[in-house]
């Protein structure tokens, strides 16, 4: 028995260790995948205290006077949380676009950037009792347009205000803003539009979001809506060490002006920047 013990407790301790280690790969992963979670939750949330950079890149087709008109808009849209108090939160919404169209106007061409949307949104930090979460604020159209026939030529400003729940993996409500021209181009349409965006998605626990959504807008100077339903799958993961989220999806307009498109497609890339 004397001669086994010093075999014994080498023995006991590499066990230990190899115990240990295994107790804490499990922790680190536990807390990775917990992390992810809250990721994928907040990436629903329009209003979450959550740095991200989506890059959205749109594709119509059907459009102009001939139907065979092509558009591609890259979307540029930062969106980033100031804290202004224990209570509450700002959240800045951009949305920068880049053009490209044949065929849409009449037989000609054109490309550039279109108009950006900003919008600020005042949110509480936490739900209310109910669960609601919500935010509102001042939304402005700023006339970037590098070409006359991809923007409006007007300043606008209104209301916007997002509200939705969360529960479950299930994330569903609104964003809607309404936008007035002040100032601009006397020649051109004043701007007087109403956008609509109800939302509902449904998040694996693989972290894949399915999700149905419309972006319609009501154009109350032309008397015309415009409604794209849309239909996507995202995927968040890792590339090194930058969380992503990979989106892909179509979309069908139900509505639409006389020289709008039939169909599109998007595909999004959004890079995540949690604290």
């Amino acid at each position: 028995m004397k001669g086994t013990k010093p075999r014994t407790l080498p023995a006991a301790l590499a066990a230990l260790a190899f115990t240990t280690t295994l107790v804490a790969q499990d922790a680190a992963t536990d807390d990775a995948q917990a992390q992810a979670a809250e990721l994928a939750k907040k990436l629903q949330n329009p209003v979450a205290s959550l740095i991200s950079v989506p890059v959205q890149n749109n594709f119509d087709f059907g459009a102009g006077p001939s139907d065979d008109g092509f558009q591609y808009k890259l979307n540029l849209q930062p969106v980033v949380p100031f804290s202004l108090n224990e209570d509450w939160n700002l959240i800045s919404r951009t949305i920068l676009p880049y053009v490209y169209q044949e065929d849409v106007i009449g037989t000609s061409n054109q490309s550039g950037l279109a108009d950006t949307v900003q919008s600020l949104f005042f949110s509480p930090k936490q739900p209310t009792s109910g669960g609601l979460i919500w935010g509102a604020g001042p939304v402005f159209q700023l006339p970037t347009a590098t070409d006359d026939l991809l923007g409006e030529e007007q300043w606008g400003i209104g209301p916007t205000a997002v509200a939705l729940k969360q529960e479950n993996g299930w994330t569903y409500g609104a964003l809607v803003n309404h936008v007035w021209s002040f100032a601009g181009e006397n020649s051109r349409v004043d701007v007087n539009r109403t956008f609509l965006q109800p939302f509902v998605s449904y998040t694996t626990k693989t972290f894949t979001t399915l999700t149905l959504n419309t972006e319609s807008a009501y154009d109350l100077e032309r008397s015309q809506w415009t409604v794209p339903l849309n239909a996507m799958v995202s995927q968040l993961l890792k590339v090194g060490k930058q969380p992503v989220q990979l989106s892909l999806g179509a979309r069908y307009y139900a509505e639409k002006p006389s020289a709008g498109p039939d169909w599109g497609l998007r595909f999004a890339v959004t890079f995540l920047f949690p604290k």
